[in-house]
């Protein structure tokens, strides 16, 4: 059976918009953009779900136990799991937080060693050759109770996409611009409503498809 691993901060993991930070939910399985991947791909895909509230690309959070680097994660789960055939990356927006102070060319670094880190030979040879989707989250709103944590951020993450695009080209990877798909909640400008996991979890199929037709 194919599999897909879906690597991501809370949008994968499925976080709700927040009304405040005291509350912890999460959206059900079925829900949840990298299930609707799965339901939209058909039953004979198999799923694992590598979604951390807070995940960065490349930074130690210490606002968040220091521990939220998505370098040694990715090698961890691409240890952890497998053989499988796809890897969907969808990082970036804890990235653009002020207390980074990260340009978007920076951002896009951090990326870059993701990228580098599922090709290498040491993990193509591991699984037997994987395919990687890059996905570029839509840009953040600074409202809500998120707000002053992403202060100056949302200029930051609307010239992603090219950097993003561009980054896929030179590594040989899919893209998808998710910020042409859907858009982040006016709540907390971060996490998305259920209808935009909906709409995501299928355009994540469809680029899956093409990838390994």
């Amino acid at each position: 059976m194919p599999l897909l691993l879906t690597f991501g901060d809370s949008n994968t993991h499925g976080t709700p918009p927040m009304a405040d930070r005291e509350t912890y939910a999460r959206f059900g399985p079925t829900v949840r953009w990298p299930g609707v991947a799965r339901q939209h791909l058909g039953p004979a895909w198999e799923l694992v779900e590598e979604g951390l509230p807070g995940r960065t690309a490349q930074f130690d959070d210490p606002g968040m136990d220091g521990l939220m680097n998505g370098h040694p994660a990715l090698r961890q789960a691409l240890q952890s799991h497998g053989p499988i055939d796809v890897l969907t990356i969808m990082l970036g927006t804890n990235d653009v937080k002020t207390r980074f102070g990260a340009s978007p060319e920076t951002i896009m670094g951090g990326i870059a060693g993701l990228l580098d880190l599922a090709s290498s030979a040491e993990m193509q040879t591991r699984h037997g050759g994987f395919r990687v989707l890059l996905i570029c989250p839509p840009p953040v709103v600074e409202v809500g109770v998120l707000a002053a944590d992403f202060w100056g951020g949302a200029a930051k993450a609307r010239a992603l996409p090219p950097l993003y695009q561009a980054l896929a080209q030179s590594r040989g990877v899919g893209f998808l611009d998710a910020g042409d798909v859907i858009a982040v909640s006016a709540l907390d400008g971060v996490h998305f409503e259920a209808d935009a996991h909906e709409a995501l979890g299928a355009a994540v199929a469809a680029a899956v498809g093409k990838l390994i037709a």
